[in-house]
């Protein structure tokens, strides 16, 4: 067949269409959704020809593998990782050209969590509200990749980007974010808000595109009532009953009823999103809301 679109030879472990996402939407119920390492979905677009809010795949740790139906020019980029042309070794982090048929097949993160696939003419699934983004939360989008599936490429922008690859990132050693108190510090003890700022904690295996979990000391309420829902922003920082913070991150929900202690700043949430379980994680307090 001669469409432009490819075909899923392997899905990997988590693979969805993500673009900069729905903003917008909260008071409806929707998330923003969108790739969670923006500079690096950026990025690749870039490097292909695209605007900066094409559509591309969003991998999760161990890569996908696709067979485009046309010749396209693809970039990798993200979490570093082998990047493969029917089993010769391409460029990561560069213009690359896929003849029809063959398989482009991207490994599974060295460093980092996430790598993003851009094709020339981005991933032309339907927009929802504005958007091509899968949203895991609210199903908003389209579903994650599986095999076998074909999803519809669109026409090319323009050239690519007149480059021999770019600067390969270092996923975090240690996740530093920013945060800023409240809105319900005053629900946690001092020695809790204390903890928060000067102990160590680590990234769970339980992190997901809806909240980065941690593991470390718990946080102790000074306030044992129940919370009536109430709005959250990308960043927040909740604490449910075990005590342990998480991190909301891209598919996060609009509303919750467990206490917020602080809010990230967004420009560390791309960094989050490349934290690997067992990554330190350290909040630094930059004062109150």
């Amino acid at each position: 067949m001669t469409d432009r679109a490819f075909a899923v030879v392997r899905a990997g472990a988590l693979t969805t269409v993500q673009d900069l996402g729905r903003p917008g939407y909260a008071h409806l119920g929707v998330p923003r959704s969108g790739a969670l390492d923006l500079p690096a979905a950026r990025l690749v677009n870039r490097l292909v020809g695209n605007a900066a809010d094409a559509a591309v795949l969003e991998t999760t740790l161990n890569g996908c593998a696709v067979r485009p139906r046309r010749p396209v020019t693809v970039a990798v980029g993200g979490a570093p990782c082998p990047v493969t042309v029917d089993g010769r070794p391409a460029a990561w982090g560069a213009p690359v050209r896929v003849p029809a048929g063959a398989v482009l097949d991207v490994g599974g993160a060295v460093q980092g969590v996430r790598s993003y696939v851009a094709f020339d003419g981005g991933v032309a699934v339907e927009a929802v509200l504005g958007s091509r983004s899968s949203d895991l939360l609210s199903g908003l989008g389209p579903p994650p990749l599986a095999d076998r599936a074909v999803l519809p490429l669109g026409a090319p922008a323009g050239p690519h980007a007149r480059v021999d690859s770019v600067p390969q990132p270092a996923p975090p050693r240690v996740l530093v974010l920013r945060v800023t108190l409240g809105p319900r510090a005053d629900w946690f003890t001092r020695a809790a808000l204390e903890t928060l700022t000067t102990r160590a904690y680590r990234v769970s295996s339980a992190s997901n595109r809806i909240g980065l979990r941690t593991e470390g000391p718990p946080l102790e309420r000074a306030v044992h009532g129940e919370l009536p829902s109430e709005g959250m922003v990308l960043g927040s920082v909740q604490v449910p009953p075990d005590g342990g913070p998480v991190v909301f991150l891209a598919d996060h929900p609009t509303t919750g009823g467990y206490p917020v202690v602080a809010v990230v700043r967004e420009a560390d949430l791309a960094a989050a999103a490349q934290a690997a379980p067992g990554t330190p994680v350290r909040f630094l307090g930059t004062g109150r809301r």
